[in-house]
């Protein structure tokens, strides 16, 4: 039953905004971390942000997104919002939202450099496509 839904996704010149929705389903919202992560041709999949993310951290970016994209819940959509300002090339990726336990979870600060990220976020969305040119 547990469900998430990633869209918002586009083609925008770099200094641009995009804003990406994360509809979640099937699971009490308010118990669970939604993070969003990246994924860029050859490269790595990539943490950025999260939301609930652990049992004493609300909100975490990473810093190559740190003041330039704001996570936020709007908790009677069951929607996770990732707004995204003064965009560039190197943010071109899919991007993915998860949904995981929150109490399950440490840190963010510790989590998203580890291997056991993507496996530590059990429920994944389809993921939404962004392209910045330059």
């Amino acid at each position: 039953e547990v469900q998430l839904q990633a869209s918002g996704g586009g083609l925008v010149q770099a200094g641009g905004s995009l804003r990406l929705s994360c509809v979640a389903s099937g699971f009490t919202f308010d118990d669970y971390a939604i993070g969003w992560f990246r994924q860029a041709p050859g490269k790595e999949r990539e943490g950025i942000s999260c939301i609930r993310c652990s049992n004493d951290v609300d909100t975490y970016y990473v810093d190559s997104v740190k003041g330039r994209f704001t996570i936020s819940s709007d908790n009677a959509k069951n929607t996770v919002y990732l707004q995204m300002n003064s965009l560039k090339p190197e943010d071109t990726a899919v991007y993915y939202c998860a949904a995981a336990e929150r109490r399950s979870l440490p840190t963010p600060r510790l989590l998203f450099k580890a291997p056991s990220m993507t496996r530590r976020y059990p429920y994944w969305g389809q993921g939404t496509l962004v392209t910045v040119s330059s």
